[in-house]
């Protein structure tokens, strides 16, 4: 029997070794990561924040970062498919583990998501987000603008989230339209993939519609992400309920007839010459979730943005 690792989350002595656990046992941190709040020498790091506060249908989101890290195990060996290499075998990732916010005082909440993602953002590495709902996208959006500046926003969803609100409000579903008001982000080069309900106002965000999606390729719907954010800065956004409930049962707020994972995977492998400064994976709720068929897709999700990232790299 080859060597194998166990518990490599605690156990590695590199941040670019690769683990070799068994699926089925082992600390489960993303892609058996190394679990540490020491962010000198990494090129990226993975967060969770266990927030669900601001739901407006079924809550159960804080429990995203779990359910992503477990599903993540199954990608923690082998050349990953489908960039066919090791992600990890040149560029450190690490798990800076979650956000520690307190439950009985959820005004707090995001100055303090704010406040602990400039301070990862500082440190020159790339982070990437697991929720909780999606109001924490809020927060983070302006950590990452405070540093690089207006952002477009490339957003995977089912919903606009543009409902107005007094800029106070703890509510997932009105932060992209505070983000336009504010300045955030730049609602003439982002773009919004799947929406398939309506909201008051589109902010002059480019909307690609649910019934669009369904009749347009992958590579179709990545060039026009591509064309209409050019080389400007963005954050990218995936609410899970993008998906079709058949493909992602486990979120909040389903909406029937959305794509596959398998096309939106595609969509997001094609995405390697945007200038993506941070992204997220948002909404995955474990408790309505069947045989961790939204928390595998989820965990896919945060994959394919370390890929797309590791590529990157290695075009320098």
């Amino acid at each position: 029997m080859s060597p194998k690792s166990i518990d490599h989350a605690f156990t590695a002595r590199s941040l670019t070794t690769a683990a070799t656990d068994p699926t089925y046992a082992g600390a489960l941190s993303f892609m058996r990561r190394k679990y540490t709040k020491v962010l000198k020498g990494a090129d990226a790091v993975v967060w969770g924040i266990p927030f669900d506060a601001a739901v407006s249908n079924r809550p159960g989101a804080r429990f995203g970062p779990q359910a992503i890290r477990r599903a993540s195990a199954i990608f923690d060996n082998d050349p990953q498919y489908p960039f066919a290499k090791d992600l990890f075998a040149e560029m450190a990732v690490i798990d800076y583990g979650d956000c520690q916010l307190d439950y009985g005082n959820h005004h707090k909440t995001p100055a303090t998501i704010e406040r602990e993602a400039a301070k990862i953002l500082k440190s020159g590495a790339f982070l990437m987000s697991m929720g909780g709902d999606h109001y924490v996208t809020w927060p983070l959006l302006k950590a990452h603008a405070a540093l690089h500046g207006p952002l477009a926003l490339v957003q995977f969803d089912a919903h606009q989230d543009t409902w107005f609100d007094d800029g106070k409000r703890i509510d997932h579903g009105s932060f992209v339209g505070r983000a336009v008001r504010d300045g955030v982000i730049d609602p003439t080069r982002s773009i919004q993939i799947g929406i398939r309900t309506h909201a008051p106002e589109d902010c002059g965000i480019r909307i690609v519609f649910g019934h669009e999606v369904e009749d347009m390729s992958a590579a179709e719907i990545a060039a026009a992400i591509l064309d209409h954010v050019g080389g400007m800065a963005c954050y990218i956004t995936f609410d899970i309920d993008c998906l079709d409930p058949a493909f992602a049962p486990g979120t909040g707020t389903p909406v029937a007839g959305g794509p596959s994972s398998a096309k939106m995977l595609s969509v997001l492998q094609r995405l390697g010459g945007l200038d993506i400064k941070g992204a997220d994976i948002v909404e995955v709720a474990p408790a309505y979730d069947h045989a961790d068929i939204t928390a595998i897709a989820g965990a896919s999700v945060a994959m394919h943005y370390m890929g797309l990232l590791a590529e990157r790299r290695s075009r320098r």
